[in-house]
This record gives C-alpha cells, structure tokens and sequence, in this order.
C-alpha cells in the first residue's frame, strides 16, 4: 500500500497510480489528479483485447459549490504551463489501498473522499465522492459536487485536437443522471450511470499540457471535449458516477446500490490475491482470444513474447497461479512458426512478429519452470514438450535472420543488418543501437539451458547441450579478466569478440535453471557485474567506464533510444544477479539478510515512487537512478517476485 500525507512532496505529485480491467483496458493518472502523459485516462478500453485501445473518458473537472465558494477537486496544466485550478493544497492525503482515495480538506466544515477503482468483473470504472462531515459541520450545510467528463475518442497513442466531426449528443434514459455519448462512430459508446443530475452544456476545453510527453520530445498538447455536467448533492447522499464502453451499468436509483456491489466484489477479490506485490501482478494477467497472456508493462506495451515467458516466472509460476501459466503456454505454443515464437503481437491486425531469438528459448525456461511444479496434466506436458522439441529443431536446422546452430562448436549464432533479434532491441529508423549479431551470450546460456531442459525427456539433447557447453567454456571466458565476453564471433566472424562489460554475462550465473560457470569463473563475473553495473534499481547495461555509456535517459525518441542499452539500468536484471550472487557466496543466513537489504530493499523502497505499488521499466545509470520508461514493468515485478519466492524457499529448506 502507498500512503502519502501532509505536509505534501511536491514531487510526489506525479507519482502514478494504476487500474487495470483484465482485458487490456485501464486506469490511470497521477497522485496530483494531473494528467502528465496522453495515456491518462478514466476510461481507456480495448476493443480486441487486448489490443486496439482507444481512450474515451480522459478525465474529468470535478468541483464542490458551497456557500458561495468554489473548491477544486481536480487539477489541469494547460498550454504553455499554466496549472488550473490548484488543489494541492487541499489534498490532506492519498492512498492505494484498497484503491487510489484521496481526502480533501477544505475547511473545518468540508472533508471530502473521492475514489476510483476499475472492476474486473465488469470493466467499469467507478467513481465515488463522500462528504465525511465533521463536527464542525451544520447538519443543514449544504455540498454540491459538480464534475464535467472530459472526452475524446481516440487511439491511446495519439493526441485529440477540435473538430467538428466530433457528435455531443447524448442520450439519457428515463433517469436523468444516466447518458451516454458516442463522439465517433467508429468507436464504442460511452456509458455514465450516476445518482446525480446531468446538464447537456458542450463546450471545448483546449491546450491540454502532457508534461511526460513533452520530456520524451513527442507532442504534448490535446483538445477534450466536454458534453455537460453532472450535480449531485453531497448532503443527502453520496455521489456515484460508473464509466463503461459495454452498458453493462444499472439504471437510475439502482446506481448507487450497483457501485457498493462492484466495491464488494473488487475488494473481496483484491483480499484473496495475496500480497501487496501480487496484487499488483495481478494487473499484468489479461485475455487474449480463449487463453490468456501477459501485457509487459503499462500504459504503453502489449503483450511481446520475451517480456511474458520472462515475467511469468515469478509474476505467475512462482505465485501458485498456475492455471494461468498453463493457459498462457498453451496459448503462445500454438503461434510456433518455424520453430519460432512471436516477439509480439502488434496492436492493430492479426499478424505475429517472428523477430526475437530468444524468446523462444525463455518459453523453454518458463515451461520448465511450470513443469517443475507438477501442476500440469499428461496432455499438457505432452503439448508443451512438443513445443520445446519444436522449438530446438527448428533452431538446430535453422530458421529466420541466420538462427542456427553452428557446425563448428555446436553454439547459437543470430542477426542480419539492419535487424535487431536479442533484448537489447532499440532501433531508431535504420540505426540498430545495439546490433549483436553473432553468438551473445547470454543467447548461449538460454540456448544450453533449452537443450539441458529437454533432455529430461528426449535424449537426443544430450550431446547438443554438452558440446556446446564445452565450447561454451573454451570460447566465451576471457583470459585476462576471466570473465565473459558479451559476443563473439561478432558479425559472423570467426575469432572475433566484443570485450563490452554488459550485464548480459550474469545469465551464466544466474537467472536460469543451469548455471555453465562455478567457482572462480563465476566469482569472477558477478564481482565485474556488480562492481561496475549495479545501482539501487538494477544493473547497467553497459560500464560507465565505456566511452559509448550513457549515463542518462532522457530527450527525444533518438537520444532516449540511443541510451536504452547503453548504461541504463534495468530492474529486471537484478534477480538474475540476486540468483547468482547467492550461489557464489553460498546461502547461509547472513548471505541472505545482506541480499535482502542490498539489493531487495532498494526495490521495495520503490514501490512508494513512480509506478505506485509496482517497479519501473528502467533507471538511470548515473546517480541518483531516476526512474523511467513504463512506470509499471511485468518483469520487473515479476523478478523481484522470483527472487522473493527463492529466498523464501530456501529459508524454508534450512529451517
């Protein structure tokens, strides 16, 4: 839970909170009620889960009248930087739990409490504003809550701008708080159903300032359009307002008594998921077809292949939430092309991109993972080994963009220009930042991991996997330091290396079922790593020391790209480094204590910034490691979950 109180952070104004439906759709914004990015938005839905987002409802201008006065429960920043009207200091506190809540305080005698929570069953977002009287408060004052819907009706990655194709109608039903507005016709219906009064007053609202948007160097200014307000009085009785793209919501009187429903289920359900970190897992689960998958972060990504086998892990197979493990492997083993899985599924068509080599190999490790658990049936196991044999075929023959297995050492060469096939994936127009093409290695630790898994039910792995960790450990350990080198054979060379001091080479420690070094090999390694690329929020992916490091992300699209692998530090990186720390210093108590507070601590610190309750995408590389990216990562939760689930399960073991 994420409690904040007066006297107010100003910097903790922008802080995210996050609401997802299952499907794709969301809510977001900001511990301020400022919208800073173009995917802020009350009512964000997918119309073919859980792609094809539109934004509907951006947000809303909420006041109350009392008295004469008028007192702001919402904030705006308009062109070029005007922020109105100003709240802050009226906030007198915020929560996450069991849902952003905020309280007013505006005088002795005015104390409101406004929340917003997403309904999973239904896909609602529900509005509430309480006014919690004081003692101080006349039993005859009078509260009226105003609040204008804020509208657009667009992709999630676009901007809104006036227009007049844009349809104010509304439509109510025999209850004048309920209507509904469809502002394009291509696009569903938005539904509001309220226990207030609604006055059809269109109007334009223009200059909208997106300040994420604007330090990421892309367009930051919007138009929302506003059809009418809602009134409701606070004296007599709370105020409901439930947002929907399904008219899924009651009518009339029945509002309220439909919103207290939808809060009893979403708590209920939120009691049962577990702990603060699986709640918050819980957000990243979605609908695909019949199955499900794994979104890798909000709010801009879809479902990318990596990221989900990746995630999984601990957001899923170490959480006991099997079923859904099993579901989403099921799901992605039937898009096998090749003996290839899709890096991701683009928001708009049907067409898989075949563009990674590894993320076929981490569907191996995630399989072996939820294999391990015993959960699966017969035929499941059978489905997934198939899937697995598939897979190492297809890689052995090979396949697309020169993924085979060489003749000479039996280990996994990759690439062609121009075409990006690792992690490291940042591409600006035809400039691959961090091409690696040739044999990586931590390609080569997935790949010996993948024949190692199948041979528990298919010999003919077994010699692969042992020849190429020979060649493994004959090729890739450099002499003078002894550590690893992050490519070789580079630009299918034979002979040649990259010498970079990346993270990457952690995978031979740690992060996979096998590790291919022990003893001074691996000390060697995971000293180089943690010397020179940990931070507080994960490891560099590159050496300061480096003259092609950059310390900062930050600017627009080609520097932020540019800087994407080259010294930003990523949180997912650490639970391979935990792993492998722990196995070179052993797991006594004190090992694990100091991993806990060195490397786990800074983590769960974090969960009260940025991405509330969850971890960032990336950080800095330089100090003081601000947060950046998606300010909510599936695998950055997910291994810290992992990590979490083995220190526990070897506490378990010793005790």
């Amino acid at each position: 839970m994420t409690r904040i109180e007066r006297p107010f952070d100003m910097t903790r104004l922008e802080d995210e909170w996050l609401e997802a439906d299952g499907f794709g759709g969301f809510a977001s914004g900001t511990v301020g009620t400022l919208r800073t990015r173009r995917y802020h938005a009350l009512l964000l839905t997918a119309t073919r889960a859980p792609g094809g987002r539109a934004v509907l409802v951006n947000g809303v201008e909420a006041w109350l009248e009392a008295d004469g006065e008028r007192y702001p429960l919402t904030m705006q920043r308009y062109l070029p930087d005007v922020l109105y009207p100003d709240a802050v200091a009226n906030v007198l506190d915020f929560t996450t739990e069991p849902w952003p809540t905020w309280r007013f305080q505006f005088n002795t005698e005015t104390l409101v409490i406004a929340e917003v929570f997403v309904s999973k069953a239904t896909r609602e977002t529900v509005l509430r504003w309480r006014w919690q009287r004081t003692q101080a408060a006349s039993q005859a004052s009078a509260l009226t809550l105003k609040v204008r819907p804020l509208l657009s009706g667009r992709d999630y990655h676009a901007l809104h701008h006036e227009n007049a194709a844009f349809d104010f109608s509304a439509q109510t039903t025999n209850d004048a708080g309920c209507v509904s507005w469809q502002p394009y016709g291509d696009l569903p219906r938005i539904h509001a159903a309220t226990n207030g009064i609604y006055t059809h007053a269109p109007d334009w609202y223009r200059n909208f300032c997106y300040v994420r948007e604007r330090e990421r160097g892309l367009d930051f200014s919007e138009d929302l359009a506003t059809p009418g307000v809602f009134s409701f009085n606070l004296a007599d009785a709370d105020a409901v307002m439930i947002l929907s793209a399904l008219d899924m919501t009651a009518a009339g009187a029945s509002t309220t008594s439909h919103a207290n429903e939808l809060a009893d289920i979403e708590q209920q359900r939120r009691s049962a998921t577990g702990s603060r970190l699986q709640r918050a897992a819980d957000a990243y689960v979605v609908q695909r077809n019949e199955g499900r998958t794994i979104l890798a972060g909000f709010p801009w990504f879809t479902d990318w292949g990596r990221d989900t086998f990746i995630a999984m892990r601990g957001l899923l197979i170490a959480s006991g939430r099997l079923d859904a493990a099993e579901a989403i492997l099921l799901e992605w083993s039937g898009t096998l092309s090749e003996g290839m899985l899709p890096n991701r599924f683009p928001d708009y068509g049907d067409a898989p991109e075949y563009n990674s080599v590894d993320a076929s190999l981490w569907f191996i490790v995630a399989v072996h993972d939820y294999l391990a658990t015993n959960h699966a049936s017969a035929a499941t196991i059978k489905r997934l080994q198939q899937a697995v044999d598939a897979i190492l075929a297809g890689y052995t023959q090979g396949t697309r963009f020169n993924i085979k297995a060489s003749a000479d050492d039996g280990l996994l060469c990759a690439g062609v220009p121009g075409m990006q096939l690792t992690w490291m994936d940042a591409k600006v127009g035809a400039w691959v930042v961090t091409p690696r093409i040739g044999k990586p290695v931590e390609v080569q630790a997935l790949w010996i991991n993948a024949l190692r898994i199948a041979t528990t039910w298919n010999p003919q792995w077994q010699q692969p996997a042992a020849r190429a960790l020979q060649a493994f450990h004959e090729r890739f350990i450099d002499p003078s330091t002894q550590t690893l080198f992050d490519n070789i054979d580079v630009d299918h060379l034979a002979g040649t290396v990259d010498r970079s001091i990346r993270p990457n080479q952690i995978f031979a420690v740690g992060g996979l079922p096998f590790a291919l070094l022990e003893g001074a090999a691996a000390r060697a390694v995971v000293d180089q790593v943690e010397d020179q690329l940990l931070t507080p929020l994960g490891l560099r992916t590159l050496a300061p020391s480096d003259p092609a490091y950059r310390g900062h992300y930050s600017g627009a699209p080609y520097e932020r790209d540019g800087a994407y692998h080259q010294g930003t530090a990523w949180p997912w990186l650490l639970g391979p480094f935990v792993e492998a720390w722990l196995r070179v210093r052993g797991h006594s108590p004190d090992a694990r204590r100091q991993a806990r507070t060195r490397f786990l601590d800074p983590l769960y610190a974090h969960l009260d910034h940025a991405g509330l309750d969850h971890v960032s995408e990336i950080a800095d590389g330089d100090a003081p490691h601000a947060p950046a990216g998606t300010p909510f990562q599936a695998w950055s939760l997910g291994e810290l979950l992992r990590i979490e689930h083995l220190l526990a399960g070897i506490d378990r073991a010793i005790a």
